[in-house]
């Protein structure tokens, strides 16, 4: 949210409200109320998965919880949640990875990181972990999944049922 404000008050050439963050948040809740869905088949990939999940967000701890309630799935990670909010830098860089992985008590070069953005994968890359790049969700654009593989991606893949076999076939490695 702090990039985005800076971006949009270079481009507009002045500053935006105090509360902008605020009106912004409230819109996006609004909408997550009336029409945030899970990615298709998540849950019957979480089932399948054995080992230790968490959610490693650039959202705020509010915004995490509003989506993850939404779609029901909160319960599913909770308390394992972690957000931007709670290191000095968000991605790109490698600061909330490493946190979550010290959190997990997992060694980051043991971690597997489900990535779908750019920044994500960068950092998740940079923590020393081995990301996924799913390009599957309705806000990824043609070619997103070559996109993240530039980024450091091993492998990508659209459809959350495809997930379980892929896990199966990093810890092979």
């Amino acid at each position: 949210m702090r990039q985005a404000t800076l971006e949009i008050e270079a481009e507009l050439g002045r500053s935006l409200p105090d509360d902008f963050h605020t009106q912004v948040y409230a819109e996006i809740f609004r909408l997550f109320a009336a029409s945030l869905e899970a990615i298709p088949h998540i849950d019957e990939a979480l089932a399948a998965i054995a080992l230790p999940v968490c959610v490693a967000s650039s959202g705020p701890p509010e915004k995490i919880r509003a989506s993850l309630n939404r779609v029901g799935l909160y319960d599913q990670f909770a308390p394992n949640i972690f957000s931007a909010s709670q290191v000095k830098r968000g991605k790109p860089a490698p600061d909330l990875f490493l946190f979550a992985a010290e959190q997990m008590q997992a060694a980051p070069a043991q971690c597997l990181v489900i990535e779908d953005s750019i920044p994500g994968v960068t950092g998740a890359v940079a923590a020393g972990m081995t990301v996924l790049g799913f390009h599957g969700g309705s806000h990824c654009p043609p070619g997103h999944g070559d996109t993240l593989r530039a980024a450091g991606a091993i492998m990508t893949f659209e459809d959350m049922r495809q997930l379980p076999d892929l896990i199966g076939q990093v810890e092979a490695n």
